[in-house]
């Protein structure tokens, strides 16, 4: 004992002086931030303009990465064989004379802190944990890798695996903390596999993947930074809740510019409030709706059987079919989106009308000069517009869904591959003045819309009106001969202040044209539909349709990819049942897949409960093998009534639990819970994570853990959905301590045995 509170001692010492490095690196660096502000204002060159708005970021950025690893700087030390000691942490630091004092996680020396064993010790003897609260190392665990060198003292704090033992059986607080430190070897080859291509991580509950995805995405920004750090990183999680649970994960780690996000968040400037029946939005997320949404754009530019007559003060003109044909026919040889090829629509027919037009006014034969002036005089008049808007509409994505899932006759035609009952089920009221309308299911539609219809410009939507397919086409080609103009500018002062190693071109000139706001890559890339990201990760990944998976290929044009999910706990009606018949139809032959088969979440008493009703979900389906056994055995309880009485004496203090419910009994035992237990609360959100007791349905409570969980009526929860098997296995696998049920109809016949609950 002498010796441990020695060595706890001496790592005290060691980690506050890393602190004290910390301060002095965050004065320094604020100081230098000082100076360059000092300088602001719109005197000097435009180079020197420059180089401070340079200098200015770049010391901003790296004072924000050194305040983001306050928490848990240092987490670990490798003693190796030749007696040499490195500390591993968040951030690699050095003192003045380039010394090392602390390695980064990220960087190769530090690999061995998570792959070696003691049959491949990789030259460490001992692997090291330091646990910490604040800045202050409040214990110390030892994993003693080469038997040849211990000593009776080395084998006094011998405790193998105690570390993570330690920290999964620690009470949950509320956040994710970030487990680095216990990564497994298993773990660790995948978080460090290959950039390119599409890496499936399938695991069961408990297994370690949302740890394996975040510290994939903050060694990929390490290790790939040229190739990431313009595109950035797209973390996609299943709901706001459960970002909101990891989202001090990565910065913890040093890494800021990646964008967290849920499906339903990824089209700028819709938000999606609507809760809709799970068999909508199962139709909705179903692969034949892009075919509904092509055709309901074509259907826009559907020409009328007859004649179209445009009178005028002096003369009537006339299109007839064969010439609106012609004229739909060259807009659609030129593959452009529909209001991109508008233009070409519009030209046609215009330069037709004109040369009627000569006709009736008598002016014969005209060259190109008078052709052009007479089309324009006629594109400003109110009865040829309003003719050419009716043939071929400008049309936003928001307006092509509504029109469509509001008229019976719209779906019949676009959706005439469904059934006459699934368009019943599309079918909807128009949008009210000040009610939501979108639905999470309706984001990846907007977004297949989006592809087709193309971009309106601007102006015309601020103006109301539409304007000169040739003024747009004009004003687009001056603004992006400006942007090469400012872009070679930038490039050329970049390269003489010997700064394009540091600034990036783009950036550089974005920030002096006008007064713009500085944004992050993240930030930039949640305002823009169109981004293409560096790499993307999808945590739950079988709950995305094949319609999320769609928009979110978009997003990675280089396929490059993890995804983490368990097949076993699909709950969503268009969720994966099969990784290759999900990933295949887009990267066949470029995926590539790990299994995760170790629980380090829950006991193994309440595993054994929970992979019962496994068998339900699937025959052949394997849970995952827990590394606990507390002694922990499931209860059950009975009636539902005594639910507050049980989950008041359920609570324990600095402890968290959840009462996973039906949907259909949300609301009531949401009132019922909040009532009985002080500072209990109903529904998602951040204040679900802070609360001591949270009520949740089984899709709000997936991908968190909690100390106690109690699932209210299983059965019913079973029965609920045609996925009602994985919806109970997600809710009886998010404890780490204790699990009991409450009900009043009769248990599943699989968790029949339990026994009862003793209130204590």
């Amino acid at each position: 004992m002498a010796t441990r509170q020695i060595e706890l001692a001496k790592e005290r010492r060691y980690v506050s002086g890393l602190y004290a490095r910390l301060d002095l690196l965050r004065e320094r660096t604020q100081h230098r931030l000082d100076e360059v502000l000092a300088q602001g204002g719109s005197g000097g060159t435009h180079q020197n303009r420059s180089e401070r708005d340079t200098f200015a970021g770049m010391y901003a950025e790296r004072l924000g990465r050194l305040w983001a690893v306050e928490n848990g700087l240092c987490f670990g030390r490798l003693d190796n064989a030749d007696r040499t000691s490195l500390y591993i942490g968040r951030i690699g630091l050095a003192d003045d004379e380039q010394r090392r004092l602390l390695i980064d996680w990220r960087a190769p020396v530090a690999q061995p802190f998570y792959g070696a064993t003691p049959a491949a010790s990789m030259g460490v003897t001992r692997r090291r944990h330091l646990q910490t609260r604040g800045r202050e190392v409040i214990g110390i665990d030892d994993d003693l890798l080469d038997l040849d060198t211990l000593t009776e003292e080395d084998t006094a704090t011998l405790n193998g695996e105690a570390a993570l033992l330690a920290s999964i059986g620690a009470r949950r607080t509320g956040r994710m903390r970030d487990i680095v430190a216990t990564i497994q070897s298993e773990q660790d080859r995948i978080i460090r596999s290959g950039l390119d291509g599409v890496l499936v991580v399938q695991g069961g509950p408990g297994t370690g993947k949302t740890v394996v995805a975040l510290h994939r995405a903050a060694y990929l920004l390490y290790t790939h930074r040229d190739r990431l750090a313009r595109r950035g990183v797209l973390i996609l999680g299943p709901n706001p809740t459960f970002l909101r649970y990891i989202e001090q994960v990565l910065p913890s780690l040093g890494e800021t510019d990646v964008l967290l996000s849920t499906v339903a968040e990824l089209y700028p400037g819709i938000t999606a409030t609507v809760a809709e029946r799970p068999e909508v939005a199962g139709l909705k997320g179903d692969g034949r709706m892009a075919q509904v949404v092509a055709r309901a754009v074509r259907e826009r530019q559907r020409m009328p059987r007859g004649p179209v007559e445009i009178r005028l003060d002096r003369y009537a003109l006339k299109l007839d079919g064969r010439l609106l044909e012609a004229a739909r026919n060259r807009a659609a040889r030129s593959r452009r989106p529909h209001n991109e090829a508008r233009a070409i629509f519009v030209r046609h027919l215009l330069n037709a009308l004109a040369r009627q037009a000569a006709r009736e006014l008598g002016r014969g034969a005209i060259d190109d000069d008078e052709l052009a002036d007479l089309r324009e005089e006629l594109r400003t008049e109110r009865p040829v517009k309003a003719a050419l808007n009716r043939l071929w509409p400008y049309v936003t994505p928001q307006q092509l869904l509504i029109g469509l899932f509001t008229s019976r006759e719209r779906l019949a035609h676009a959706a005439s591959g469904l059934t006459g009952a699934e368009r019943e089920l599309l079918l909807r009221e128009p949008p009210r003045t000040g009610e939501g309308w979108w639905a999470a299911s309706d984001v990846p539609l907007l977004d297949e819309a989006a592809e087709l219809l193309g971009d309106i410009d601007p102006a015309v939507l601020r103006a109301g009106a539409w304007i000169a397919e040739e003024e747009q086409a004009a004003a687009r080609a001056a603004a992006l001969d400006e942007r090469r103009h400012q872009l070679q500018y930038a490039r050329e002062v970049l390269e003489l202040t010997g700064l394009s190693e540091i600034m990036d071109a783009e950036r550089f000139a974005a920030r002096h044209l006008g007064d713009e706001v500085y944004l992050t890559t993240a930030e930039r890339a949640a305002a823009d539909r169109t981004w293409a990201f560096g790499h993307i990760i999808v945590d739950e990944a079988q709950e995305l349709s094949p319609m999320d998976w769609r928009m979110v290929m978009r997003r990675c044009p280089s396929r490059s990819m993890t995804i983490v999910g368990d097949l076993a706990q699909t709950g969503s009606f268009a969720g994966a049942r099969s990784w290759a018949r999900t990933l295949d139809p887009y990267v066949a032959g470029r995926w590539r897949e790990e299994r995760l088969s170790v629980n380090y979440r829950t006991p193994a008493g309440l595993m054994e409960a929970a992979a019962a009703v496994l068998t339900l979900v699937g025959p052949g389906l394997a849970a995952p093998t827990s590394v606990r056994e507390t002694g922990a055995r499931p209860w059950a309880a009975s009636p539902v009534e005594s639910l507050p009485e049980v989950v008041r004496a359920e609570v324990v203090e600095g402890g968290r639990l959840a009462v996973i419910v039906p949907k259909t009994h949300v609301a009531e035992m949401g009132r019922v819970v909040t009532g009985a237990v002080a500072g209990a609360v109903a529904g998602p959100g951040a204040a679900a994570l802070d609360a001591p007791v949270a009520v949740l349905t089984v899709a709000e409570a997936k991908g968190l853990e909690f100390d106690t969980v109690v699932v209210v009526e299983p059965e019913l929860i079973l029965r609920e959905s045609p996925r009602g098997a994985s919806d109970l296995y997600v809710a009886m696998t998010r404890a780490t301590r204790r699990l009991g049920l409450v009900h009043t109809r009769p248990l599943p016949e699989v968790l029949t045995g339990l026994e009862g609950h003793r209130i204590t």
